[in-house]
């Protein structure tokens, strides 16, 4: 192959594949003259072995060859991760519909019917050159633009990362100067205060969600399951979040005797939290939010319902990628879900369950996700990372 093959100003390499000297000597003659590097080989297993001692940029390959056919050529370059890209075009007496089939079953990407038409051959073998190259570059610019994301999380996730610290200084100070202050403020500044502490826990929180998204997608943290009492995680969900509801009603009326589940209880808790605050977020003012836990089939689920302008159907998926905007009817505003809802994505699926939502426009939102009740499906060791807590 040429050095660099998707380089238009540099001559393709083509290797014709023949058991007959006449039809070699035909093509490569023509195709030198239209600028071509032309190589030739006489059988299928030597055109194993040149095209693996230096990969050409295209193959003609005849079919009815003696030893080892066309078929067979085709299937063991497709079946080399090196070499499965090269595109083949046949070049075969063969006329039959079944037996073009048989060739693109093969892998190749052309057939051309002998006796050969050079006009013919010349445009085939333009265009797939054409195609190769334009795939090459894409390939380029797709791995340029990967390292530039991986490049950009490396740096978000070291700024949100070293966020951590003094956010947490914050956090603490506000809560000292809360509690030494405690009948020595007014109640107006005792309410900035209590604004202030909300603010930090939710920048908090963001931090968590950025950096466990990161550790998620690669793969690198590990979930630590244990019997878990759904309903006590949802509970605890609200107690921590009733300062946000504002004049909102949380309504969560547990049944009894609930199974314990197995999962990972801090997620699980995160996850809660994230689809809670989100209903917060967009429920109405006096709005209220309803969570259920049912347990059933092995499966225990969690909904949290709204009644907030609802989601268009074609977002309900959108919804749950990084930071996705949808735009919703009322007013136009923007539902920016941030990372939370990714997060949450990643976390359940990670448990081997399911998260969706159900919703229509004007009549709230429904967000919902599955558990297996007997815990996450095994997956290969890792070493745990420390996972971030809101």
């Amino acid at each position: 192959m040429t050095d660099d093959p998707h380089r238009e100003d540099k001559p393709a390499e083509i290797l014709i594949v023949d058991d007959a000297p006449a039809n070699l000597e035909l093509l490569s003659d023509l195709l030198k003259e239209r600028g071509y590097t032309v190589r030739a080989a006489t059988s299928g297993k030597l055109a194993l072995q040149a095209v693996r001692n230096a990969p050409p940029d295209i193959i003609l390959l005849d079919i009815k060859m003696p030893e080892m056919n066309g078929y067979q050529v085709c299937a063991e370059l497709k079946a080399d991760e090196k070499l499965k890209d090269i595109p083949v075009i046949f070049l075969s007496s063969l006329g039959e519909t079944a037996d073009k089939v048989r060739a693109f079953t093969a892998g190749g990407v052309d057939y051309i019917t002998k006796p050969v038409q050079l006009e013919e051959v010349e445009a085939r073998v333009a265009t797939q050159l054409a195609l190769r190259r334009r795939g090459l570059q894409l390939r380029e610019s797709y791995d340029k633009l990967l390292g530039l994301e991986k490049t950009r999380d490396s740096l978000v996730h070291m700024v949100v990362h070293d966020l951590r610290s003094p956010l947490t200084g914050i956090y603490a100070f506000l809560e000292l100067i809360k509690e030494s202050a405690t009948g020595q403020l007014p109640a107006k500044l005792r309410g900035y205060i209590d604004d202030a502490l909300k603010s930090a826990r939710q920048m908090t929180g963001i931090v968590s969600d950025m950096l466990d998204t990161s550790r998620m997608e690669a793969g690198e943290l590990k979930l630590s399951p244990e019997d878990c009492d759904l309903a006590g995680v949802v509970e605890e969900s609200v107690a921590g979040l009733a300062a946000l509801a504002g004049n909102r009603r949380i309504v969560f009326a547990p049944r009894e005797k609930q199974p314990l589940i197995r999962a990972d209880r801090d997620i699980v808790l995160r996850v809660i939290q994230n689809l809670l605050a989100n209903a917060l977020k967009f429920a109405p003012d006096a709005g209220v939010i309803r969570i259920a836990v049912v347990c059933a089939a092995g499966m225990a689920r969690v909904s949290i319902h709204d009644d907030g302008p609802g989601i268009p159907p074609e977002y309900k998926k959108k919804i749950f990628e990084k930071f996705a905007q949808v735009e919703l009817p009322a007013g136009r505003q923007k539902y920016s879900t941030g990372l939370g809802l990714a997060f949450c994505k990643l976390a359940v699926e990670a448990h081997g369950g399911r998260i969706g939502v159900d919703s229509e426009e004007g009549k709230g939102s429904t967000f919902w996700f599955e558990l297996p009740e007997g815990g996450p499906p095994p997956r290969p060791e890792t070493a745990a990372l420390p996972r971030e807590k809101t």
